[in-house]
């Protein structure tokens, strides 16, 4: 006597293994956190500078010509002192506030507007990192004017 199987049942077998699998994964990803994804600790001083550090985008920034655009231009920030960096658009045009190279901040994520900063609004950023007797150098720009740049220069305090 011959036997013939069907595609059905093995299709079902197929499918009964994904679901599991799919069952054991999702039970993976809904308990692991891995540490990558934890925010790390960070000193109160960090979180709360005694002042913050004020730039703005000036009135005639979108013209090339202009020399001026972020002003300060060169920053220097310390933690625990101003590391609390906002940037104001005092300008009539839409800007950004973009890094040259991505920057990632262990606590307050990615560096960088998400979008534009209309006339009148601000985009802020708490640096809480900066590796100890050296400066942490970034560089930004507005993406729709080029020519507007900027440079911070993250630090440790020094007492």
């Amino acid at each position: 006597m011959s036997t013939v199987s069907s595609g059905h049942q093995y299709g079902v077998g197929l499918l009964a293994v994904l679901v599991a699998a799919s069952v054991g994964i999702g039970y993976y990803q809904m308990y692991y956190l891995p540490e990558q994804l934890a925010t790390p600790d960070v000193d109160e001083h960090v979180l709360h500078p005694d002042k913050s550090t004020h730039i703005e985008m000036i009135v005639g920034s979108a013209d090339p010509d202009q020399q001026d655009n972020y002003v300060p231009k060169l920053v220097n920030v310390q933690l625990t002192i101003d590391n609390h960096v906002i940037w104001t658009n005092v300008d009539d045009v839409p800007h950004t506030v973009t890094p040259d190279h991505r920057y990632t901040d262990g606590y307050s994520g990615d560096f960088g507007s998400s979008g534009v900063v209309k006339a009148g609004e601000i985009y802020e950023f708490l640096f809480t990192e900066a590796p100890p007797n050296i400066a942490v150098e970034i560089k930004y720009h507005c993406d729709p004017h080029p020519w507007m740049t900027g440079t911070l220069l993250i630090g440790q305090a020094r007492f």
